[in-house]
């Protein structure tokens, strides 16, 4: 059949390239609309519990993830020239399309108790003029006498101010949001330059900002640098320009399929599917050294180019062909898991993989067939001296050292299983940033002195109607849990309706600091004229009604708690949400609490048991960007854990279908094991974690690393009659008919993979480095075990081989 498809391909060679040519135009105009993405990649179904909640509170609270900060130290802030500047850099921030609000000490409000109207007002702590120092110092012990500022938006004990920049919610999730964020970055870095003052900035919106920008960057850097790196070192194999042009032209129309792909399917480049133009690359050019290895082969052998390309599609159109299926079941199995982010990738990648082997059986035989016949030195390499005596020491240790191999195997296992027992799985929100970077600097700079920049939300539902804001006891308890809060190290300063009616009720007692406490009966009652925010709603510079109205919901039966916390990873953060919620619950649901644990000691009798005193008093949900992003880390190794899986079952099932034996199955699936689990084991010795972008590994080696195998065994099995099905000869043949394209391709993939190492992030570089010794260990394996294994297994040969030299 195959030999009857190459013929057909070169009858019509010149409607089936100008297919190729028209086709790829087409994709081309697609491919020219494909975007970043701006919106946070959905790591979780969207049909998830903890994706509904977060969904439904942005719907009844807002974004929680919108601010940008600017922080840095400074001894004499409130030097005057200082402090004015530092009052205009807010102002021209303010000014920035898409910021909403800049909030800082400089915009600080007090609230001061008119008694006459029976209300409180906003006064500016710092007024727009300021003349002199003194009157500067005066306005800064009003600052101080404020409880509620301090830990928000300065840290006295370190002489660090923090400016919150609140960024509209739809230009975050657009490519305005570049411009906005930009805009804030011009003003700071010029106010840093002047006054020589080293300016930190953080917040979800510029780390957002900065990733996706990296990750458009260096997607271009590295589709570059591996169609250089590909062309040179194809043109250092094959010594022949047209070779390399005709290899580069197979991978770039596969790039452009692949970005065309993403737009028709409605996708945005990530940090995961921006992997997946250099991956056309990487992949692509092993089916190129296939056909035109063979082709030279073939070439050599007749001198006859016409048959020497049906040869070439005859005997490699199969082996290409479920080569392509291994590496497309490898990245397609992602389609198959819950998280968006995945699905994408692997359908995309799956789809195009299967691009690549249509555009090489057709593109490369079509023009080869146009271009003069080889020359001698095209097909030299074949003959590589150096190459062939490895092939050679290869060849004495399979047939003479089986022992020896088996033996290194198995230390080599078993140190990496000791390997993988070590094992951890921790990923951070940064997590793939180097520690000297800028990004992360700034973060671990607001960590030190506000504790982390990371939103948590905390909803507290008193079931009731007002219960919220007019129940001592929920009040109390709403207090408590934020003092709770507050005494963790890895958790900031919390707002919540608390804190304002403690400032309210420090304005009432004339600004006694001493006087910042939750309300009792007694206060509220006095209170009550004074918290009545109808009477003032309109007011345009009224603070107080806005926090009320940030941190309680409409019907005031719910109450928010709003903190930033740590970037503590995804090991340390559900411990500490365990621990939040268990807190939460003991202060709000205690007598259901303690009702059950009666249950459980048997004190309580089945038939006398009180459903309505297991009922809780209030349901508290934990949210935010936080939560999300557990949530997301631990779907996405799940699902690639699972992929994994399932590649390995549907590719053994391939591998069986292809041989039609159980015998050759198990071969070809030991040598491919073996290098996830060494690739496993040394991640353990290292300390590298499993987290998304090192999981990714496994299931992407194992796609491509079968290719060497389906290419040995095919050849085998096509040698096997060649010489009565003795085992041992059709080994030895195999070997050094396929040994030499499968280093080069080896060769090729990792120096296509090496290529990551060079990226600014940490888990696209563990993909380059762990996937390249993947990829090496399987190019040994196969070469080196796979012929013992099938020796030994196999039929035993008549006469003994005698040792190579």
């Amino acid at each position: 059949m195959w030999y009857n498809l190459g013929k057909w391909v070169l009858r019509n060679r010149l409607p089936l390239l100008i297919a190729v040519i028209l086709s790829t135009a087409v994709m081309a105009f697609f491919a020219a609309k494909v975007q970043r993405s701006y919106d946070n990649a959905k790591a979780i179904p969207i049909d998830h519990p903890k994706y509904l909640e977060y969904e439904a509170f942005k719907k009844k609270f807002g974004e929680d993830g919108s601010l940008l900060v600017v922080g840095f130290e400074k001894k004499d802030m409130f030097e005057l020239n200082f402090f004015r500047s530092f009052t205009k850099l807010q102002s021209e921030m303010k000014k920035v399309a898409g910021v909403e609000d800049v909030l800082s000490i400089s915009a600080a409000v007090a609230l001061v108790k008119d008694t006459a109207g029976e209300k409180l007002r906003t006064v500016t702590v710092f007024p727009e003029t300021i003349s002199t120092q003194a009157q500067l110092d005066s306005c800064k012990q009003v600052l101080y006498n404020l409880p509620f500022y301090k830990g928000l938006f300065y840290n006295p004990d370190a002489n660090v101010y923090m400016i919150a920049v609140r960024i509209n919610k739809e230009v975050l999730n657009s490519k305005k949001r570049d411009v906005s964020v930009n805009g804030v970055i011009k003003l700071v870095t010029a106010f840093e330059k002047e006054y020589n003052t080293t300016m930190h900035l953080s917040g979800l919106p510029h780390v957002r900002t900065v990733m996706s920008t990296r990750i458009a960057s260096e997607m271009q850097y590295f589709l570059l640098g591996s169609v250089l790196l590909s062309a040179l070192i194809l043109l250092l194999f094959f010594r022949s320009f047209s070779t390399m042009w005709l290899s580069m032209a197979v991978v770039i129309i596969g790039v452009i399929w692949s970005l065309a792909t993403m737009v028709m399917f409605g996708y945005k480049i990530t940090i995961l599917n921006a992997l997946i133009p250099p991956l056309m690359v990487v992949i692509g050019i092993p089916n190129c050294v296939y056909f035109l290895n063979k082709f030279h082969t073939e070439f050599k052998k007749t001198g006859d180019k016409q048959q020497s390309l049906i040869n070439m599609i005859g005997r490699m159109g199969i082996v290409t062909l479920f080569c392509n299926i291994a590496a497309a079941i490898g990245f397609a199995v992602f389609a198959l898991t819950k998280s968006q982010i995945l699905r994408e990738f692997g359908i995309v990648a799956g789809i195009n993989i299967m691009v690549l082997f249509v555009i090489s059986f057709i593109l490369i035989p079509v023009v080869l067939s146009y271009l003069p016949a080889p020359k001698q030195r095209h097909v030299r390499y074949l003959e590589n001296e150096r190459l062939n005596k490895w092939i050679m020491r290869i060849e004495m240790w399979v047939f003479n050292h089986p022992k020896y191999i088996y033996t290194a195997t198995a230390v080599l296992v078993a140190l990496s299983l000791v390997g993988v027992m070590r094992l951890k799985s921790v990923g951070y929100i940064v997590d793939d940033l180097p520690k000297n970077d800028k990004l992360y600097v700034d973060l671990k700079f607001f960590e030190q002195h506000f504790s982390g920049v990371m939103p948590l939300e905390i909803v507290v539902d008193t079931k009731k109607k007002q219960g919220a804001v007019r129940s001592i006891s929920n009040l109390t308890k709403i207090d408590s849990l934020v003092q709770y809060l507050q005494r963790r190290p890895e958790i900031g300063k919390a707002l919540a309706l608390t804190e304002g009616l403690k400032f309210a009720r420090q304005a009432y007692y004339d600004g006694d600091s001493n006087m910042y406490q939750v309300p009792n009966e007694f206060d509220l009652a006095f209170l009550a004229p004074y918290l009545q925010m109808k009477a003032d709603s309109n007011s345009k510079n009224n603070n107080f009604v806005k926090l009320v109205s940030n941190f309680v919901d409409s019907t005031k039966q719910k109450a928010r708690i709003s903190v930033n916390m740590a970037d503590v990873g995804s090991d340390s953060l559900p411990k500490i949400l365990t621990a939040v919620q268990l807190k939460a619950d003991s202060l709000f649901n205690a007598d259901s609490i303690e009702y059950a644990a009666m249950i459980n000691k048997g004190e309580v009798k089945p038939n006398e048991i009180d459903s309505a005193r297991l009922e809780k008093s209030a349901n508290i949900q934990l949210t935010g960007t936080s939560i999300i992003f557990v949530e997301g880390s631990r779907f996405i190794i799940n699902g690639l854990k699972e992929s994994i899986f399932w590649a390995f079952l549907l590719i053994a099932l391939c591998m069986l279908y292809l041989f039609r034996s159980v015998r050759i199955l198990i071969c070809s699936l030991i040598p491919n094991i073996i290098p996830l689990v060494i690739t496993a084991g040394v991640m353990g010795w290292v300390g590298i974690p499993l987290k998304p972008s090192t999981v990714l590994v496994f299931s992407v080696a194992l796609g491509i690393a079968i290719d060497v195998t389906i290419r040995f065994l095919i050849n085998y099995k096509q040698e096997l009659p060649l010489h009565q099905h003795e085992t041992a000869e059709t080994v030895k043949q195999t070997i050094r008919h396929t040994g030499i394209s499968i280093i080069y391709t080896s060769l090729v993939l990792v120096a296509g993979f090496i290529i990551f190492c060079f990226s600014g992030f940490g888990g696209t570089q563990a993909l380059g480095w762990l996937t390249s010794l993947t990829l090496l260990v399987a190019m040994i394996t196969n070469l080196v075990l796979l012929p013992v294994l099938l020796i030994s297994t196999g039929k035993k040969p008549t006469t003994v081989h005698k040792k190579t030299s």
